[in-house]
């Protein structure tokens, strides 16, 4: 079988008469470009919405269990011991969440924690063990290393 010359040789000239898949110069593919940032703003709003939505938090639903205790069981370590309900908020920076117990605020034990994700137990009444630090506002500072459900 013979092979012409014609069939391998083309012409690359720009200025031949079939346009390519640019327009004059532009981008290639403008349809397939408009369509993929529309795509990635359609994603960014649907997820944003969605989490509106469901009113999505860390906080736990009502019927969703927590575990008993979570943390470190190193009673040795964390020596300092308290109970209460435990509520969101610190004093003045100091503390992410609190213990209320009786005697009014004066007697709120503010907590934060390296180890435990507090915002599982908030409302329960919980018995907390932690290391005390010296705070500026609050009465009792404590970083807690264990906590258990009452």
């Amino acid at each position: 079988m013979i092979i012409s010359d014609d069939s391998l040789i083309h012409n690359l000239d720009n200025n031949s008469a079939q346009a390519g898949p640019t327009s004059k110069g532009g981008l290639p593919y403008p349809k397939l470009f408009l369509f993929l940032v529309g795509m990635v703003v359609f994603g960014i709003a649907a997820g944003f919405f969605a989490t509106k939505l469901k009113g999505l938090s860390n906080k736990p639903s009502q019927n969703e269990k927590v575990a008993q205790t979570a943390g470190i069981a190193d009673k040795k370590t964390f020596k300092d011991r308290t109970e209460g309900i435990l509520k969101e908020g610190g004093v003045d920076g100091e503390g992410n969440f609190h213990l209320e117990r009786p005697g009014g605020a004066s007697q709120n034990v503010y907590l934060t924690s390296t180890t435990v994700d507090l915002s599982k137990y908030i409302g329960k009444k919980v018995r907390v063990w932690g290391e005390t630090f010296q705070a500026q506002k609050a009465g009792w500072l404590m970083d807690v290393g264990l906590v258990e459900v009452l």
